[in-house]
């Protein structure tokens, strides 16, 4: 075996790629926006070795990949399929899709799937952070918050994932600002300061009435038209309004003793702020790291023989 293997996180617009030595220590780490979204199965073979050999990665017919994300997906490299939930995380990674492909032994990872008469759910790529986050709280109870494009709300029970539900505030958010009419006060806004007045007040508006977020919306396009809340000021209200309207659904008839939320970039600060504002109290842990380490966990049950030297 190759004294070098690659832990892949393939998410639908990012790859991510680190490198491990025969010591188990990252010698190597990139991205790169080559996500899964558009590529068809024979993409990913020549496109991983490309990425690799700009790493400075040897060419080799004997390398270790073990990849979470899209390309387990139906339409991605190799379909890995969901484990069940009630379950661990760690008990699922014997259910990794194995192959071998242009001198690379893959592992993809399976997603979750909770089955649900009334809200069935499914994760890709969320599980590695979980395995991450367990890896050094293994038996721990409580509500794990994982913003994204599409969130997720999973609650766990001495390490087992018991439920779990999405939220598509992010997608919500990219379609209401872009592509409806809300887009004329809103512009070419980016983005907005965590700490925006107006992402309060629609965090706070959406809190004290949850069921009325959609008579909220146009309301953002008339603030516009007739008070000149525009651009920054138009988005934050938008995102406060959604992410409140998310939180108030998402921690009803939760009576949790802890939460936990595993965030990076933008979206952390304002959920924490929105999370605050519900005055449950909530630990912030940076989301990147805990995919590399759960990536690793994986890697350790599916190749334990590179540890082992």
């Amino acid at each position: 075996m190759s004294d070098r293997l690659v832990l892949a996180d393939w998410g639908t617009s990012n790859l991510r790629l680190w490198v491990l030595d025969a010591g188990g220590q990252v010698c190597a780490h990139a991205a790169s926006p080559d996500g899964a979204d558009g590529l068809t199965p024979p993409d990913y073979a020549p496109l991983l070795r490309a990425r690799l050999h700009a790493m400075g990665l040897a060419e080799s017919n004997d390398l270790p990949v073990v990849i979470c994300g899209m390309a387990g997906a139906w339409r991605g490299w190799r379909e890995a399929g969901y484990a069940r939930v009630p379950a661990a995380p760690a008990a699922c990674l014997d259910a990794a899709s194995a192959f071998t492909e242009a001198g690379l032994h893959v592992r993809i990872l399976p997603g979750l799937a909770f089955e649900d008469a009334d809200r069935p759910d499914v994760m890709r790529g969320e599980e590695t952070q979980l395995l991450g986050f367990l890896a050094t709280e293994p038996a721990f109870s409580g509500l794990l918050c994982l913003p994204g494009t599409h969130n997720k709300w999973v609650k766990l029970q001495a390490g087992r994932v018991m439920h779990f539900h999405t939220a598509m505030t992010g997608e919500l958010f990219a379609l209401l600002a872009h592509h409806s009419v809300l887009r004329h006060v809103i512009g070419d806004a980016s983005g907005f300061a965590p700490d925006h007045p107006a992402f309060a007040a629609g965090v706070e508006a959406a809190l004290a009435h949850p069921a009325r977020w959609p008579l909220a919306l146009f309301p953002v396009r008339a603030a516009g038209l007739l008070a000149g809340e525009k651009g920054a000021a138009a988005a934050a209200r938008l995102s406060g309004l959604l992410i409140g309207a998310e939180l108030a659904a998402a921690l009803e008839g939760e009576a949790v003793q802890e939460m936990v939320l595993l965030a990076s970039g933008k979206l952390a600060p304002l959920y924490a702020q929105a999370l605050a504002r519900t005055g449950r109290a909530c630990r912030l842990l940076e989301a990147e790291p805990l995919t590399l380490a759960g990536l690793e966990q994986a890697a350790r049950h599916l190749f334990p023989a590179f540890f082992q030297g």
